[in-house]
């Protein structure tokens, strides 16, 4: 392996997937990472990056193609960062999500004889996303299909970035994940902003007028939010764009305008005026109605997130009485779907406007038997008054803060379930819990078909 610099073509076979979409193989004793390779592909690759222990290899002819592969339905697959399994069939896809699971318990957090059953795939698998963000940029890449030079860059681009870029966006025309009628709108948003004598802002240069477009679905009511994202406020341009889109589209609820003038790229802005409708649409997991605001946290997959929250009550064995404490309750999805099966929820947010939302939408769906509280876990477990019988976690990526695992563990409920989107974190998070706990089952749910991503819901038991 001495002799094996960057730029060397290597043959390899491509043995599983690791998290994060490469496909593995290994040649003499080390990993090699081959972004977009199938396990059962073999391949020549070009090494484009060497470390000690593992490799990591562009593919650069495909000699044999696994029995898992299909023709990708979308023209940017394998260039865009929007998914990255769209050539693998979707059962073999499941498949993968699952042995990722399990292989990372077992890394990570030493659970070996967990039981993982496989993965509740999506109800739909095109179309199932319910908000898209898309982003301006006055450079765009060119796919190689397009130019004899890839990486060329020209003019004006509204889409998606290259994976592992903040500078590099791809002109999308449509994208498969959402809705056709989003796509409807996505084009004839860059129509109305090319025409608009406005420019688009310079990922590099942080000059421009449009930064971001997200539009958001409703997949009950088939309503849409359209949020333009600006460095600036022009109320006369936007209430244009507001009131072209508005006779085009009559699914349109309402258009808002977020000003971001920061050189962060996030589609958030620090103030937002509302330009068409009322600034919100509203939409349903199971019987249970959501207000969703332009920048509030809504599950992305509608019809998923009823899965994943069954699931969740499933775990939770409710009989009708318990008092259940849910941490990290964003805007009150989880608590609100258990209402029916507990005697008392407690829900714990540190983002006080979606504490607002959960408290609004408890109201909205005349729920009384929830309540919210405003702060960190760690201090509002020291002053909680309760004993909870189940306690709920659902942690952002980077999972349970090191200094709240012991008052969580403290309370001793009788019942935890784990909620996670990242299983690495959730694995170190369940080997620290198995101080008090055992863990009885996981289940992944598969939220975002044709991605590496999976969310995971794990079932634990207090030991006696």
């Amino acid at each position: 392996m001495k002799g094996i610099k960057r730029g060397h073509t290597i043959e390899l076979e491509i043995v599983q997937t690791a998290f994060g979409g490469h496909g593995i193989a290994r040649l003499d004793g080390l990993v090699v990472f081959v972004r977009g390779a199938v396990p059962g592909d073999r391949l020549k690759g070009r090494v484009i990056r060497k470390k000690k222990d593992y490799l990591e290899a562009k593919m650069v002819e495909l000699s044999e193609p696994s029995p898992d592969r299909v023709q990708p339905p979308c023209p940017y697959s394998g260039h865009c960062g929007g998914c990255q399994w769209q050539h693998v069939k979707y059962d073999r896809q499941l498949a993968y999500k699952r042995d990722q699971v399990e292989e990372t318990l077992a890394r990570i957090g030493a659970l070996r004889d967990i039981p993982v059953r496989d993965v509740l795939p999506s109800q739909n698998r095109f179309g199932y996303r319910n908000k898209m963000e898309f982003t301006f940029s006055d450079r765009r890449w060119i796919l190689p299909a397009e130019f004899p030079l890839t990486g060329s860059e020209s003019g004006f681009a509204l889409g998606l970035h290259v994976p592992g870029t903040f500078h590099k966006v791809i002109d999308i025309d449509a994208c498969l994940l959402q809705p056709d009628e989003g796509n409807r709108i996505l084009r004839a948003v860059k129509d109305h902003v090319k025409g608009s004598g406005l420019s688009v802002y310079g990922l590099k240069s942080h000059r421009g007028f449009w930064r971001f477009l997200a539009l958001r679905h409703s997949s009950s009511t088939g309503e849409w939010m359209v949020n333009v994202v600006t460095s600036q406020e022009n109320s006369t341009v936007t209430a244009n764009l507001a009131s072209s889109l508005a006779a085009r589209f009559p699914r349109i609820r309402t258009v808002v305008n977020n000003v971001n003038t920061r050189k962060a790229s996030i589609a958030v802005g620090e103030r937002e005026t509302v330009l068409h409708g009322d600034g919100i649409i509203k939409d349903h997991i199971g019987a249970y109605g959501f207000q969703i605001s332009a920048n509030s946290f809504f599950q992305t997959n509608t019809l998923g997130g009823e899965t994943l929250y069954r699931q969740i009550a499933e775990y939770a064995e409710l009989q009708g009485s318990e008092t259940v404490l849910d941490l990290y309750s964003g805007t009150g999805t989880i608590p609100i779907f258990l209402s029916g099966r507990a005697g008392r929820i407690v829900g714990v947010e540190i983002g006080q406007s979606a504490v607002r939302d959960a408290e609004h939408n408890c109201h909205a769906n005349e729920i009384h038997n929830c309540e919210f509280l405003w702060g960190d876990i760690k201090e509002c477990l020291m002053g909680l008054r309760i004993k909870p019988d189940v306690v709920i976690l659902d942690p952002p990526r980077v999972g349970v803060h090191k200094d709240a695992l012991a008052p969580i563990l403290g309370l001793e409920a009788e019942r935890i379930v784990y909620v996670s989107c990242n299983p690495a974190t959730m694995a170190r998070d369940l080997e620290q819990m198995g101080q008090k706990y055992d863990v009885v089952e996981v289940q992944p749910v598969d939220m975002f078909p044709h991605t590496y991503h999976i969310e995971t819901v794990a079932k634990l038991h207090r030991r006696k």
